[in-house]
């Protein structure tokens, strides 16, 4: 008998979007967002399943508060899925603009992510 595959999101108060590119900074979007739903600060969501248009996740989506976007880079990738899907984003957050080089290098270091954790917190406000 087959089962039947469900996604695994629920609506959330805030949802935490990330980018998870070929570089260095999409990882590390990727990790923060990770990152602020371990320490309760949202949820991280699928910007996969919003690029796919997966209707569970579009549902979840519809349903969230807050959407926050976490970008690696200027091509924004992350908001513009949202955005293209019909969801505004409430907050966006480029990790290049906080101070962030980008690089071709897909492995993150933990240091790096505490660091960037802290801005991030500042500018998020939760």
């Amino acid at each position: 008998m087959e089962e039947t595959v469900k996604c695994a999101c629920e609506a959330a108060n805030i949802g935490l979007y990330a980018c998870s590119g070929a570089s260095n900074v999409g990882q590390l979007a990727n990790r923060l967002a990770i990152e602020l739903t371990k320490n309760g600060k949202g949820r991280m969501m699928c910007t996969a399943g919003i690029g796919g248009r997966i209707p569970g996740i579009m549902k979840s989506t519809e349903g969230t508060d807050v959407i926050i976007a976490i970008d690696g880079c200027s091509l924004n990738c992350t908001r513009r899925s949202l955005e293209l899907a019909g969801f505004t984003v409430n907050t966006h957050v480029v990790l290049t603009e906080l101070g962030v080089a980008k690089n071709k290098q897909l492995d993150v270091d933990s240091n790096e992510v505490s660091e960037v954790l802290v801005k991030l917190d500042k500018v998020l406000g939760i």
